[in-house]
Formats: structure tokens, C-alpha cells, sequence
């Protein structure tokens, strides 16, 4: 009897490894970095502005400003490679399947993922160094809820031209190529899903690839209107709407796209749930 039920314990056990052993793909190797990356975007942002409610205390230091622009500026930077490079992963699995294992390898996908975090620390720390040698001395009032680059710079008495010019190239860098890699990877993956004989499977591929596309476009979208349109009265005013948009509407959004609507994700988080019970 007590051989039976040490066997029967193993098995238990045993079968949850082969559960969770699904999860330990490059798609949810890159759904880790994502979630890591968008917990710490959120809480350079909200926690600062909650403060600022709950006391009415609305005032921050300019290294302080500088320094949440920062963190801000590399996560968000970062979140553009990554989500590029998500997609890339997705036309692989369903348009190289015979070679998706060779193509993602773990190495594969650490290089991947390191090309994202050092995408964004090296575009922003040059924009951040540019912004630390300005000088402030008129208006201390940023019309905004974060120390997003416009509003900041608009404080500065100091010649703005060459750090725009700079923000203007590297912002086209963080977002234009890997916009259009993430466009032409859903495009060769609809282009596969338009293939598929059966027309729930067919509908259900497309929902989840609308979704990953609307959440996507709104998130490289209205980075570029703000990073790289001109600085106008118009656009000035709608800036702090299209902030949310990236800062508060995408992280909240890509965990319900990207896991909690996946199956295996479902299924995983249910018989831990019950295992714990």
C-alpha cells in the first residue's frame, strides 16, 4: 500500500510537469519578458501619480522627472522590440513549423530577448544624458501626468533643436522597422490562416491575430504621433490622451490577449488552482 501510493504521487506529479512543460516555449519565453517588462513600466508611472491624488502633493524634483522619463523611455522603448519580436516568433510556429525548433532555439531566444532590453537602454540613455545637460529656469509646470519628453523640454530655456532632432531619429529606429517587421509577420501568417480547410479553426486564427494587431498598432500607433509628429497647439492637448493610450490601455489589455484567452495558459493556471485546493 505504501509503494501503491508513493507510485500514484509521482504520477500526480509527473503529469504536471508534462502540463506545465508546454508553457516552457520561446512564445511564452517572450510572453515572461513582457509581462516582467510591463510590471515595471506601470510602476514607474502609477504609483507616483496615486501619491499625487491621494495628497495633492504634485510636485517632483528635476532629477526625479528625469529620472521616471528614464525608466519610462527604456521600458517602453524595449516593449517595441519585443513585441516585434513576438510576432516574428508567431510567423515561425505557423508558417516554419518543420523548422520552428531550430529557427527558436533557448539561445535564439535569449539573444532575441537581450536585443529588445538593450535596444531600449541605449536609445533612451542617450536622449536622457542630452536632456540631464538642459537648463531650467522659466515655467516649472508640466501640463501633463508623467514626465513624458515634450512636456519636459518645453520647460527647458536652453537650445532644444539638437535633442529633438536626436528623439525625432531614434524614436523612428525604436518603432518604424519593428512596426513594419510585426506588419509583414501578420501578414505572412493571415496568408497561412486563409489556407486552413476548416472555417471554425480559421475564425478563431484570425481573432487572436485582430486582437494582437488592433493592441499593437494602437501601442506603435500613438508613439509615433507623440515621438515623432511636429509639436503643434492640436497635437499638444491630444499628446496626453495618446499617453494613455501606450502608458495605461496596452499593459492592461496584453495580458488578456496574450494569456489569459490562450488555452494552454487557461488550462495550466485551473489545475494549479485545483492542485492547491
Amino acid at each position: 500500500m505504501e509503494n501503491w501510493g508513493r507510485r500514484n504521487i509521482y504520477s500526480a506529479h509527473e503529469e504536471r510537469n508534462n502540463q506545465t512543460y508546454h508553457l516552457h516555449t520561446p512564445m511564452y519565453f517572450f510572453l515572461e519578458n513582457l509581462s516582467c517588462l510591463e510590471t515595471c513600466y506601470s510602476s514607474t508611472i502609477l504609483p507616483r501619480m496615486l501619491a499625487s491624488l491621494l495628497t495633492e502633493d504634485r510636485t517632483i524634483s528635476v532629477s526625479g522627472c528625469i529620472t521616471q522619463f528614464y525608466f519610462f523611455g527604456v521600458l517602453a522603448a524595449s516593449e517595441c522590440y519585443l513585441l516585434s519580436m513576438m510576432s516574428y516568433d508567431r510567423y515561425l510556429a505557423i508558417c516554419k513549423p518543420l523548422h520552428y525548433m531550430v529557427l527558436m532555439s533557448g539561445r535564439i531566444c535569449l539573444q532575441l530577448a537581450a536585443v529588445s532590453w538593450m535596444g531600449g537602454f541605449m536609445a533612451t540613455t542617450i536622449v536622457t544624458c542630452l536632456m540631464s545637460q538642459l537648463h531650467f529656469c522659466g515655467p516649472n509646470e508640466i501640463d501633463h501626468f508623467l514626465c513624458d519628453f515634450t512636456p519636459v523640454i518645453k520647460l527647458s530655456c536652453s537650445d532644444t533643436s539638437l535633442i529633438t532632432l536626436v528623439t525625432f531619429i531614434l524614436s523612428s529606429v525604436d518603432t518604424l522597422p519593428p512596426l513594419l517587421l510585426t506588419l509583414t509577420s501578420y501578414a505572412f501568417i493571415i496568408c497561412t490562416i486563409l489556407r486552413i480547410p476548416s472555417t471554425t479553426q480559421r475564425r478563431k486564427a484570425f481573432s487572436t491575430c485582430s486582437s494582437h494587431l488592433i493592441v499593437v498598432t494602437i501601442f506603435y500607433g500613438t508613439l509615433m504621433i507623440v515621438y515623432m509628429l511636429p509639436d503643434t497647439e492640436t497635437l499638444r492637448e491630444l499628446n496626453k490622451v495618446f499617453s494613455l493610450f501606450y502608458t495605461v490601455l496596452t499593459p492592461m489589455v496584453n495580458p488578456l490577449i496574450y494569456s489569459l484567452r490562450n488555452k494552454e495558459v487557461q488550462c495550466a493556471l485551473r489545475k494549479l488552482i485545483a492542485h492547491r485546493n
